[in-house]
């Protein structure tokens, strides 16, 4: 990165100057969050463990250690620390002891001797009497040391690694992931390929190796803030860098006005709204609660035409807020797909779970008729594109 800048340079040398100070810098800005995202997860992973082997009062908290914790930290403001991330940053510290190596004393207050590693089983679990007094695991679960593992991947990579429950396998993904610089997203292909039963199965593997990264997705060197694990650690909100085309974002601006103002009863709650499913992050576009109804209204717009892969996905979300958000005085939630393609814009309501016909008349009678929704968006779509 480093040029000597002549008096006498040209344009195309100062746009080039400019151009390489701004890639290398975001490289560098990219890597120290997610070094400092990974090592935190780590740790808290490193002091749960340490914990309940030998907190003081770990009795007192028993079966109910990682619930209570989650909610503690959560009333504290602490992101991503609910049960279920905070079991996964155990498994981090107890699958990876080796990304000791990227700490430095001042993360280990607690310990006046070098971290110790309790050996685990298989899944990740750690093995009742266990001798605490060992300084190395005597069986590491990776060949990567910890520096080159916390500095070249990023924990949304490690969370897929850690859903690898065979070593040899994990360790494959491991050292692919790093040599194709590949992005989470083609971890996650190779991964549902089977690429690593194909290796073993192949007569030349290097020609299936070469296939492979041919159209590989890599990492991109600009900072990946959608990353939901990055703009939460930052303290960042969805709507703030889920990265909506100027159209989309103005579509859904009027879009949230259009239906407060409509006055039958529909309370704004929330805008991409973050739902865990399984593994996968998904955002809804607008979250309303409807106070005639008593039933959550999820609105999706997509810049396309109908498909139904889009009412599939709709769908999903309405079930799952029907298991998880939906309370006994509330009624089953409903979705309104929004579709536009060019000036045409088509209106879909998903209505999963709901069998009984009253109920469906009763909703069809308070929400807005489809004509008007859909010419509603032609107009907000002729008037965004002017």
């Amino acid at each position: 990165m480093k040029k000597t800048v002549d008096k006498h340079f040209t344009f195309t040398e100062l746009v080039s100057s400019i151009q390489s100070v701004h890639n290398e810098l975001l490289g560098q800005a990219k890597r120290a969050v997610n070094i400092s995202l990974s090592l935190r997860n780590w740790l808290i992973g490193c002091y749960i463990a340490e914990y309940e082997m030998r907190g003081a009062d770990r009795a007192k908290y028993g079966d109910r250690l990682m619930g209570t914790l989650a909610e503690t930290l959560t009333k504290q403001g602490v992101s991503r620390c609910d049960r279920r991330e905070l079991y996964r940053y155990r498994q981090f510290y107890l699958m990876y002891p080796q990304i000791v190596e990227a700490l430095t004393p001042q993360f280990m207050p607690f310990l006046n001797k070098p971290i110790r590693q309790t050996p685990v089983s298989k899944s990740g679990v750690a093995l009742e009497g266990s001798d605490l007094k060992i300084v190395e695991s005597p069986t590491p679960k990776s060949k990567i040391d910890g520096k080159t593992l916390i500095s070249k991947l990023s924990f949304t990579h490690i969370v897929e690694l850690l859903n690898i429950e065979d070593t040899t396998k994990r360790g494959f993904y491991e050292i692919e992931c790093l040599r194709g610089t590949w992005s989470v997203r083609e971890l996650k292909r190779q991964i549902d390929s089977l690429y690593y039963e194909r290796t073993g199965l192949s007569r030349n593997k290097k020609k299936l190796a070469k296939l492979a990264k041919t159209g590989a997705e890599q990492t991109e060197s600009h900072v990946t803030i959608r990353d939901p694990y990055i703009f939460e650690f930052l303290g960042l909100k969805a709507k703030e860098v889920m990265g909506e085309s100027h159209l989309e974002d103005v579509l859904l601006d009027k879009l949230q006005e259009f239906l407060l103002e409509l006055g039958h009863g529909f309370c704004f709650e929330a805008r991409q709204k973050r739902i865990l499913i399984g593994d996968t992050h998904n955002f809804i576009d607008l979250v309303f609660y409807h106070r005639i109804l008593k039933c959550h209204v999820l609105v999706e717009l997509k810049l396309a035409g109908f498909s139904h892969e889009n009412i599939g996905q709709l769908n999903t979300y309405v079930s799952w807020y029907a298991k998880n958000v939906m309370t006994d005085t509330d009624n089953p939630p409903i979705g309104i797909l929004l579709c536009t393609r060019k000036d045409h814009a088509l209106v879909e309501y998903a209505l999963a779970g709901l069998d009984n016909q009253l109920f469906v008349s009763k909703y069809q009678l308070e929400l807005p008729k489809q004509e008007d929704m859909q010419r509603f968006l032609e107009e907000q779509i002729k008037e965004a594109r002017l």
